[in-house]
Formats: C-alpha cells, sequence, structure tokens
C-alpha cells in the first residue's frame, strides 16, 4: 500500500481490523493497539531499536499478530510545525517500510505526545525506571488516540 491522508484511511481498511499506533524513536519504537471500533487506544509494546530490516520485521509481525488493517505513525514536528532532522528520518524510515508492506500508513503529528506522557507519569509517582520503560509505548497510544478522538473514527456505524 502507501502513505494515505488521514481522512481517507476509513475507505483504506477493512471493518473489525484494528490500528496500530507507533511512536518512532531513535532507540526505541512504541507501539500502541486500538480497539476494532477505533474508539480507544492502548499502550502496547516497546521493540528496542537494532537496524531497519530487524526493526521492521518485529514491527509488522507485531502488526500481523494484532490484525492490524493500518499503520499510525507519529510525525515529531517542531512547535512552529516545520519539520526538522527527526521528522526526516521518520519519513526516511517509512520511505523504506512502503515497499514491505500492504498496509496503508498514516501520519500523525506527535508535537508534545512524550512530553504529555512524561508529566502524567511523573503526577503518578512512576520512577525513572518505571517511566522509561513505559513512556514509549504510552507515547504511541497518546498519538493514536488523538488521532482517532480528532477523526471521529469510533463510529463505523453504516460503514
Amino acid at each position: 500500500m502507501a502513505i494515505v491522508e488521514p481522512n481517507a484511511l476509513r475507505d483504506q481498511v477493512a471493518s473489525g481490523r484494528r490500528l496500530l499506533g507507533v511512536d518512532l524513536g531513535t532507540k526505541t519504537i512504541g507501539l500502541a493497539l486500538c480497539d476494532v471500533n477505533w474508539t480507544i487506544a492502548t499502550p502496547l509494546e516497546t521493540i528496542r531499536r537494532v537496524k531497519f530490516t530487524p526493526d521492521v520485521a518485529a514491527l509488522l509481525a507485531l502488526a500481523a499478530k494484532h490484525d492490524a488493517g493500518a499503520l499510525v505513525i507519529g510525525l515529531p514536528k517542531n512547535m512552529d510545525g516545520t519539520e526538522g532532522p527527526r521528522a526526516q528520518s521518520t519519513r526516511a524510515f517509512v520511505r523504506n517500510l512502503v515497499p514491505k508492506t500492504e498496509l496503508p500508513i498514516v501520519f500523525w503529528d506527535e508535537r508534545m505526545s512524550t512530553a504529555a506522557v512524561t508529566r502524567t507519569l511523573l503526577e503518578a509517582d512512576a520512577s525513572r525506571a518505571r517511566r522509561a520503560e513505559l513512556v514509549d509505548k504510552m507515547a504511541a497510544a497518546y498519538i493514536l488516540q488523538g488521532f482517532l478522538d480528532r477523526l471521529g473514527y469510533g463510529d463505523f456505524e453504516g460503514r
């Protein structure tokens, strides 16, 4: 498949398939999964990055295991909306990912996702080790939930 616009995703994914949210970091890949009705995002797992090929293999294996119909990938934009080196790196990863999967891919603005999740974990008095363990997959859930909420994808009636 290819990169699709967020508003076009509903037409690209069969009913009953989940979305996999992806927070692509330099050391880890945080993953989140939504329910089949596309209403609630839940943190799933964190993949420790090694190299592109094994990273993609792990990502696509989890997508298949959870019957994901598409990937929602966080795009780390600058606060002014421009794209810097991290966004360019994410786009390069996805460019190399596209030929390896039939899943449609959507970019979603992830500004402040990690900061918001870290703040929540601090408020919950999570230890530094616990925060490190949770932050990436929770950031992926934050990204995916923002996507679902913004586009109102929770209503599949008549689909």
